[in-house]
């Protein structure tokens, strides 16, 4: 399989656009996005292009319309963002940022047993 492209904090909202709905055009990515960013159009249009570029985004073109759409689902990227991420900042050891987590995050009884659960199954 291909390496799964990286992509960048600002190409993520895009892809997330892409996951909810697709496919989309253009003008229709720009007017989802206008309700949570001050980024112009063209900005926009940046983005798409750029992860088109990278195959992370496909289109049909229909007359004059692009229609866009994912190439790569939201749970393959979160895991590859994850690896990245762990990877980065931890230097790999998830020991060492599960440790991290537990001691900076208040943990509920029922994300305990949650923890547990998801160990046991590991087993």
């Amino acid at each position: 399989m291909k390496e799964m492209p990286r992509i960048s904090d600002s190409e993520w909202k895009v892809m997330q656009v892409l996951w909810e709905k697709s496919p989309v055009t253009a003008n229709e990515i720009i007017d989802t996005l206008k309700k949570t960013t001050d980024w112009r159009p063209t900005t926009i249009k940046t983005l798409v292009s750029r992860l088109v570029k990278k195959e992370a985004v496909g289109f049909k073109k229909n007359n004059r319309t692009y229609n866009y759409y994912p190439l790569v689902t939201e749970d393959v990227c979160v895991k590859a963002e994850s690896k990245s991420f762990l990877k980065r900042v931890y230097g790999g050891g998830l020991k060492m940022m599960i440790a991290n987590f537990l001691e900076i995050e208040d943990l509920s009884q029922g994300d305990i047993e949650e923890l547990r659960r998801m160990l046991d199954e590991k087993k």
